[in-house]
């Protein structure tokens, strides 16, 4: 998660673990096969089988660093930006908050669900589990912050106050 400005950012670092500890595992097999090609063994293994977890770990290593980096959810005063993981760019989809009637969390967290307006059929169901517990409660709050605003009476109820 990152503050930009007024967008919050939330990234896939929580299945990023599992991938950077992948990548330093099969580093850690390819070093291993290598030692054993270069041991006094009546039998060692090829040198270049150390190639393969090698070049796996490589791409273990390269997909956590773009799990790591690249945004998942993106909320700005214009609306909700969900980006897909395959082509974030060409394919990110933009929900302004004009357009969202509710959003809600599962009981578990794991889950939320926005709500269309004008469509109480149509929802945009979004997985949490790329993000961190912290981040997840952060997504919360801010989003129900929002809704919150939006409310019917917000406004006047904050003009009055001033």
């Amino acid at each position: 998660m990152k503050t930009v400005g007024q967008e919050l950012r939330f990234t896939r670092s929580r299945q990023a673990v599992g991938f950077w500890l992948g990548g330093l595992m099969l580093w850690l097999v390819a070093a291993g096969l290598a030692i054993l090609s270069w041991w006094q063994l009546d039998a060692p293994p090829p040198w270049w089988l150390a190639l393969v977890p090698f070049f796996l770990g490589v791409g273990a290593l390269a997909l956590a660093g773009r799990l790591t980096r690249h945004a998942y959810l993106l909320l700005s005063p214009v609306g909700v930006e969900i980006f897909p993981f395959w082509k974030p760019v060409d394919n990110f989809q933009l929900l302004p908050w004009g357009t969202i009637a509710a959003a809600d969390f599962s009981l578990d967290g794991r889950w939320l669900h926005l709500t269309l307006a004008g469509y109480e059929d149509v929802k945009v169901i979004l997985t949490l589990d790329p993000l961190p517990r912290p981040a997840r409660q952060l997504l919360r709050q801010a989003v129900e912050g929002v809704m919150a605003q939006r409310a019917p009476g917000a406004g006047a109820a904050a003009s009055s106050d001033s």
